[in-house]
This record gives structure tokens, C-alpha cells and sequence, in this order.
């Protein structure tokens, strides 16, 4: 073995006693100003660039390959440190170890131990950008960040994720586990969708302390047990009759936004931002695009003849909101309905509960299939395989659905009751308006001509003749 190969491979080997061995010094180190290698010997090189920029690299050969490892520059590396690291990587090529693949592993370590530290917010944010996409709308992102940056952050958002545990948990959320449940309930689920989220990523281990089943639920009460759900207040089915009477004896657009919401079983925002080309009134539908649907999922509305009726009057008020609000170019306001309530002395009702008016009268008083009612409030039916090889969504029986609870909807039940509210409401005037065209429909939509008999026809409800009295659909 030659003095060279003892250099590489026999770290006892004292490399002062070779020649040619340690030939720079610190000084003359900081006098080259050529470019090009100088050795130190046993591999150790001082490259120097054509812009005199100083560095230490480590030269060595494995099978027929040369290969150059860069240890530092000058300014950070001195010539005794240059030596040593260059000592440790011949100890390596000593036991079989290429240098290079060993440095590529310590970094890539590295990188890793970097990763992890990422802190909860910045997991947080990656988690709300790589989602946002699937989410319905903006709003719903921001209530995702907003709730997350009041509850979450404040406690350990700084923190790095990998070090997150249950009492960290714990301490965001007891504040607010009996007085915000709902709340509450929300930011838990949403902490350990992060939490999951950045140990897919690699950034953290183990359990993840925000799970319920099995972990939480055993030092927190179960949110139902805490609070009951508030149902939107409803009127009963018994008194849709009276109340739609006094309905159409109010006056305004926001009135007659109300009938159409009753008639259609719609949500509040799906009527105030209906827009004219979403209707064809020739075959009385109403298409809603998926981004207005709760689902996200285009909806078609069967429309009886009074809502088409409805919408005939709302023509030429404006080119593009069906229901325009009092600024020009701008949709009616999402309380002007609830302002229609409150005129009528009907606080104990939100516009919202009218859709559970009509599915406990489908319920109750009809013999319809519950898919049906359920598909006309645009709920999801049936599981996801069912939902996949389901391939229609029975319009033509939701037509004769909806025609029902609009014959219901003109029938008033209780006379002494009618009395009474109208006696209530004598300062507001009947409205003055001007009679509206008529659709060239027999019934209530274009597809309900000469259609079968409905097979699902309504439970009669026994009420004697003289109780009954017919609204004249006055608008």
C-alpha cells in the first residue's frame, strides 16, 4: 500500500509524515489571487473561482468516478476544520461509505427536522388553501379561518404541530365547550382535520389529540347533551290557509318574494338572488345553479300556476334579480321577507321554518313518497351509492307534490282565527294592484297536461264544508 492509499484508508496514519502532505498554510491561503486548485494534500483542495471566491472541496475517486465534495467556504471553514472534515470523509470511503451519499442523507435529515417544526397556523393555512376549491363558497372559508384564528391560534398556534397534544386541546376548547357548543363542536372537528392533514404531510406523529370517538368524548360531555338544536320556528300546516290569505293582502315586492318562497319550498337565499335566466315560464321551471345550492347541485323547481303568476307581476321591475331590492341593480335584502313577518304581528315564525310547514304536511297529509318532499327541499336522499345510480329526480311527481300544497296552501281551516288576524291588520290596505296576465296553463305546469292520475293523492282531511272557505288567490 502506497503513502497515499495509507492516507485514505488508515485514519492512524499520521498525514505530516508524508510528503507533500498539509502544503497550505493560513497565510498563503489568503494570499492566492489566481483561480484555480491547490492541494493540501490527502484530497484536500482550495479551489478559488475566476471571481477569487475561496472554498474547501474534498477530491476522491470510487470504482473509475471522480467525484468532488464541496466542505465550505474560507470564511466559514478554517484550514484546520477543512482537514478534519476531510479526514472524516477518507474514514468513510474507508468503510465502503461514498461521503457525497452520506452528506445527501444528513440533509435530507435535516430538511425533515425543519419540516416538522412547522407551527399549527402554517398547517392551518396550507390545509384552508389546498381545500378552499372543494368548499361551496367564500363565506365558508372564511367562518374555517375566522374561527380557528379566535379560539385555536391564540392558544398554541405558534406552536410546532409535532408537539400538539390533548391538554393543548383541551385548554382551546373548554372555554367555550358549554357556552358555544355548536361553535365549539365545529372547532374541534376543524383542529383535528389540521392536525390529520399535517400528519399525512410528514409533520407530526402519532394520535391525533383532537379525534372524538374513543378520546375526547371521555373528558368532554357530548355537545347534544348540552344544547338542544333550535329548530327555525314554524307554522303549523293546520294554518297555512289563514296566514297565505293575510299574505296576499300585503303589499310589496318582499310580500309577494314570501308567497313564491311558500310555494316553492325554497331557501331564503335561493329566492332573493333568483335571476331571470333561470327561468323558463313557458314550462314552468326554474333551474338553480349548483353554486347558489346548499348541496352544490343544480335543483329544478316545478312551478305552479300562482308562483308563475308571482312572476309575471315581478316583470319588467328589473333585467336581471327576479325580486330586485330598493337599489337599483341590487337583489332584495335577506331580511326584507322577515320584515314581511314582523309587519304581519307573526314574530313567532321565521321565513326559514315555512319548509317545515311543508314537509310535515307532506308527512302527514299526503300519501307522496318522503323521497319526494325531500328532493322539492333539495335534501339529499338515500345513501352515496344511491345517490350515484340515481338518474332522475322525479319532477313530473314533484309537479303534483307541489300543486297540492299550493291547493293547500288557498284553503283556509279556521274562520273565528281568520276573523281575528284580519281584525289585527286593519290599518294595512288591501293591494291596489293591477291584475296580472294569466299563464296559458290549465293547472300548474305545462307537463301536469293531461298527465296520469296521481297515484300518491293527499290523505282527506276531515273538515266539514262550511269551515272551508276558498282563497280567490288575490295577489
Amino acid at each position: 500500500m502506497n503513502q497515499l492509499d495509507r492516507a485514505i484508508f488508515d485514519p492512524r496514519f499520521k498525514e505530516n509524515e508524508m510528503a507533500g502532505v498539509e502544503k497550505l498554510t493560513a497565510l498563503k491561503v489568503g494570499r492566492i489571487a489566481k483561480p484555480g486548485k491547490y492541494s493540501d494534500g490527502n484530497g484536500l483542495y482550495l479551489q478559488v473561482t475566476k471571481t477569487l471566491v475561496k472554498s474547501w472541496i474534498f477530491r476522491y475517486v470510487r470504482g473509475k468516478d471522480e467525484h468532488y465534495m464541496g466542505i465550505g467556504p474560507i470564511h466559514e471553514v478554517s484550514l484546520a476544520e477543512a482537514r478534519e472534515e476531510a479526514r472524516k470523509a477518507r474514514l468513510l470511503l474507508r468503510d465502503g461509505i461514498d461521503p457525497l451519499m452520506r452528506k445527501a442523507e444528513v440533509l435530507a435529515k435535516a430538511k425533515a427536522i425543519a419540516a416538522s417544526n412547522k407551527t399549527f397556523k402554517e398547517c392551518m393555512e396550507a390545509y384552508i388553501e389546498s381545500h378552499k376549491e372543494s368548499w361551496r363558497n367564500e363565506k365558508h372559508q372564511k367562518q374555517w379561518e375566522k374561527t380557528l384564528l379566535d379560539y385555536v391560534c391564540p392558544h398554541f398556534g405558534k406552536m410546532q404541530v409535532r408537539l400538539i397534544n390533548t391538554p393543548l386541546v383541551m385548554e382551546a376548547l373548554k372555554p367555550i365547550w358549554k357556552t358555544k357548543t355548536e361553535t365549539a363542536s365545529r372547532v374541534r372537528e376543524r383542529i383535528e382535520r389540521v392536525l390529520s392533514w399535517a400528519t399525512i404531510q410528514g409533520y407530526r406523529e402519532g394520535e391525533n389529540p383532537a379525534r372524538w370517538r374513543g378520546h375526547l368524548q371521555e373528558l368532554l360531555p357530548k355537545p347534544s347533551k348540552l344544547k338542544q338544536v333550535k329548530h327555525h320556528p314554524s307554522l303549523s300546516y293546520m294554518q297555512m290557509g289563514d296566514f297565505y290569505r293575510l299574505l296576499t293582502l300585503q303589499k310589496g315586492i318582499a310580500a309577494r318574494a314570501l308567497q313564491f318562497t311558500i310555494l316553492t319550498a325554497s331557501r331564503t337565499g335561493e329566492v332573493i338572488f333568483a335571476k331571470w335566466e333561470e327561468f323558463d315560464l313557458e314550462a314552468g321551471l326554474w333551474v338553480i345553479p349548483k353554486e347558489r345550492m346548499k348541496a352544490n347541485r343544480e335543483h329544478r323547481v316545478p312551478l305552479v300556476r300562482d308562483a308563475l303568476v308571482i312572476l309575471e307581476r315581478m316583470k319588467n321591475l328589473d333585467s336581471v334579480w327576479v325580486f330586485p331590492g330598493a337599489k337599483e341593480g341590487k337583489p332584495m335584502s335577506n331580511m326584507a321577507m322577515s320584515n314581511v313577518l314582523e309587519r304581519m304581528q307573526r314574530e313567532d315564525i321565521t321565513v326559514h321554518g315555512f319548509r317545515s310547514t311543508f314537509r310535515t304536511w307532506a308527512a302527514e297529509q299526503t300519501q307522496y313518497p318522503k323521497e319526494l318532499p325531500e328532493m322539492a327541499l333539495a335534501h339529499k336522499v338515500g345513501t352515496e351509492v344511491e345517490e350515484a345510480y340515481r338518474r332522475t329526480d322525479l319532477f313530473e311527481r314533484r309537479c303534483a307534490l307541489m300543486k297540492d300544497w299550493a291547493g293547500w296552501c288557498k284553503v283556509v281551516r279556521s274562520k273565528g282565527d281568520l276573523a281575528q288576524r284580519v281584525e289585527g291588520l286593519e290599518a294595512i290596505p288591501p293591494n291596489p294592484a293591477v291584475p296580472a296576465p294569466t299563464p296559458d296553463l290549465s293547472e300548474s305546469v305545462q307537463g301536469e297536461k293531461n298527465s296520469p292520475p296521481n297515484r300518491s293523492t293527499p290523505i282527506p282531511t276531515p273538515i266539514r264544508d262550511e269551515d272551508l272557505v276558498a282563497c280567490d288567490g288575490t295577489m
